[in-house]
């Protein structure tokens, strides 16, 4: 367990959102401190994948503020979000089927290369250099994610863990501040799982990603995280450690359906 840090790259004030009459979140806090693994769980319709959302600029809350470094954050596209320094992946892979494993993890590179479309087309010169040193990183990222079999592969191929691994290599090719995870390993057995868990730790440890999680499986939660925020209906019901979090009655009974 890390220590505990005032280092906060991330808070989440008092933000509310709503899609009509329907309140997706309530008046819910927290923070994500630099270097962690931060878990976000609940039941099924808890209000998660609304939060990440907002955390990356696709939903815009309609009370409350996001703090990324210290500074309220305005309003922005998650592409202006990306080029902060928040990279994520999706609950349903969102790959370039038609595209090769490398090709779908250079799309993460966009960001780093500086040349312009002319020069890039051109592929000559210092377009040419920047391509092959991004491609490098690439590489390196495909020798850690342990998939250099499937890189020319198009993923459209490939069976449902092995897409997620490429997804997950897309999002650290674009060497992100923040990796926000939503539900890296659902479909995933239990070796698939294991491998994923292994892979998110080394991001966190060895390649520097402060890591915000979505996971439904709960003994996945509580190995990986530093600490968990849970959300129930779209409120804060808890936010602890792993052990004080799964010993909580609220958390136990919204799991259980108690509280419904």
């Amino acid at each position: 367990m890390k220590a505990e840090t005032d280092d906060i790259l991330l808070a989440v004030e008092h933000v509310s959102l709503s899609f009509g009459g329907v309140r997706a979140i309530s008046d819910v806090s927290f923070d994500i401190r630099r270097g962690e693994i931060r878990a976000i769980i609940g039941p099924n319709g808890a209000g998660k994948t609304s939060m990440l959302n907002v955390v990356n600029g696709f939903y815009h809350p309609q009370k409350g503020a996001i703090r990324w470094r210290g500074r309220a954050r305005a309003r922005m596209k998650p592409y202006e979000a990306a080029a902060q320094g928040i990279a994520r992946t999706f609950q349903n892979v969102a790959l370039f089927k038609g595209m090769t494993t490398l090709d779908n993890i250079m799309t993460g590179r966009n960001l780093r290369m500086k040349r312009n479309l002319f020069w890039q087309a051109l592929r000559r010169g210092p377009a040419l250099d920047e391509e092959i040193a991004n491609r490098r990183v690439c590489e390196e990222i495909i020798d850690f994610l342990e998939i250099e079999h499937i890189r020319k592969t198009p993923v459209g191929a490939l069976p449902y863990g092995l897409q997620k691994r490429v997804e997950l290599g897309r999002a650290l090719a674009m060497e992100p501040e923040l990796l926000l995870l939503d539900e890296p390993m659902a479909g995933m057995n239990r070796e698939e799982k294991e491998d994923m868990s292994r892979f998110i730790v080394e991001a966190n440890r060895y390649r520097g990603a402060t890591i915000a999680l979505i996971e439904h499986d709960i003994g996945v939660v509580m190995d990986l995280s530093d600490r968990v925020v849970v959300l129930d209906y779209g409120r804060k019901i808890a936010d602890d450690v792993p052990d004080k979090v799964k010993s909580d009655g609220k958390v136990i009974g919204a799991y259980l359906g108690v509280s419904h």
